[in-house]
């Protein structure tokens, strides 16, 4: 079965972000999804990554492509309590379809998460080409990358908050742990 193999390519996986990659792509490429990974998983007596992989498979369901996805779910919007978004939201610019990322619906704000994969330096002229369109019907993008993710994530909720409070958003930020820069 594709689950056995893919909790079997988690397990081994030497990270947690390789095993969260292999569930992850399994689920993308509609090979198999979250819910009957997590079914297989409950199955097994043992399990490497059980608990956070457990919460990813929610993260996935939830619209999650990758790990850098997951990762602002995780680290940045659920840590810092800024408000739910909607994940790989389907839109049409100029007669073609586009996903964004991330998109606070009610404030109109995208967040695009370019990883190297999915966004090659050959590949930027789409992107600013999607902002653009998306500006000029009054949605602001918000750019962040894996650095930014995994090394400033208070900064990036810092910034993410600013705009969503700029746009409507009554609710405040919270630290996600002792020493974290918001107030």
């Amino acid at each position: 079965m594709i689950e056995e193999t893919v909790l079997d390519l988690a397990q081994a996986a030497s990270t947690f972000d390789d095993a969260f990659s292999w569930a992850s792509r399994a689920c993308q490429r509609e090979l198999t999804t979250p819910v009957l990974l997590r079914m297989r998983m409950d199955m097994r007596s043992a399990m490497r990554w059980r608990g956070e992989l457990g919460a990813a498979l929610q993260a996935v369901w939830d619209g999650a492509h990758s790990i850098l996805e997951y990762r602002y779910l995780r680290d940045v919007e659920r840590a810092h309590g800024l408000p739910q978004a909607r994940r790989q939201v389907r839109a049409s610019q100029r007669g073609s379809t586009v996903y964004r990322d991330v998109l606070y619906e009610k404030y109109r704000v995208a967040i695009e998460l370019d990883g190297q994969a999915s966004h090659p330096a050959e590949q930027r002229w789409r992107d600013i080409d999607r902002d653009n369109v998306a500006a000029a019907a009054g949605i602001v993008t918000l750019r962040y990358t894996w650095i930014d993710v995994t090394r400033r994530p208070c900064a990036v909720a810092s910034e993410v908050s600013a705009v969503l409070q700029r746009r409507g958003w009554r609710g405040e930020p919270h630290p996600c742990r002792n020493g974290c820069p918001l107030p």
